[in-house]
């Protein structure tokens, strides 16, 4: 076999692994008792503000202190290629959203028994196992419209990655703004309600990374395309052998 026939091979290889196992949940077992926990939600401190975003002119009105804790099941990054909602929108604040699992949840592993995929406000739940479908385990997910007004705190947010125990602090707010039409978005305050209007608006103040996915499946993607380029390169530039 020629080199660049190995090269390619184990390229293909290597990123088919690094697919499959990347954005795969970490077992029960491994997760942190910060995840264990319900969020914790408290009358609001901050008053209403105003902020400027991408040209546009923000209001934002908190309406509940927020801190949760849990596991990164699913997300969206609104500069997806896909995405044009955000962009029809004028909505620069919604920078990520975030599928988190919490509570019993994460506590019992009914996660395990469940698959996760995201749109773009919506968070997608499916199973073949009819005891995932409990209530206290419903209430113990939540998509999260994640908010910020710093792009250091965005480009955290854009590098948390499916498989991340995270906690993140802010606000639950609604907000709006007039840039040509009239936008508004406003917030669940309850983890009981399910459907249209029952995702978080957060307006993230603190974010913190508990426990990162491994990071070996996107190490093996690389190799893999890395591999794949080497083997090109060999395949065209060995000589050319007449039949």
């Amino acid at each position: 076999m020629s080199a660049a026939r190995t090269l390619l091979l184990l390229g293909a290889a290597a990123l088919a692994l690094g697919f499959a196992f990347d954005a795969r949940l970490p077992a029960r077992p491994l997760l942190l008792p910060a995840t264990h926990a319900d969020p914790v939600q408290t009358a609001a401190a901050q008053p209403a503000f105003a902020t400027h975003v991408g040209g546009v002119d923000y209001r934002i009105a908190p309406a509940a202190d927020y801190d949760i804790a849990g596991l990164v099941v699913s997300r969206h990054d609104a500069e997806a290629w896909w995405d044009w909602i955000h962009a029809a929108s004028n909505d620069h604040l919604n920078v990520v959203d975030l599928c988190l699992i919490w509570g019993a949840n994460a506590a019992d592993g009914a996660y395990e028994k469940m698959s996760f995929s995201s749109g773009q406000f919506v968070c997608y739940v499916s199973s073949k196992d009819a005891s995932v479908w409990r209530p206290e385990y419903l209430r113990s997910l939540s998509n999260n419209h994640l908010l910020t007004d710093s792009a250091a705190v965005a480009r955290r947010l854009r590098g948390l990655r499916v498989g991340d125990q995270v906690r993140l602090r802010g606000q639950l707010a609604s907000y709006s703004h007039d840039a040509g039409f009239a936008f508004t978005r406003g917030t669940s305050l309850t983890r009981e309600d399910t459907g249209n209007g029952a995702c978080e608006t957060l307006f993230v103040r603190d974010l913190e990374v508990l426990r990162k996915a491994p990071a070996w499946p996107r190490w093996l993607q690389w190799l893999g395309a890395l591999l794949i380029l080497g083997g090109l390169w060999r395949w065209y530039a060995a000589p050319h052998r007449p039949r």
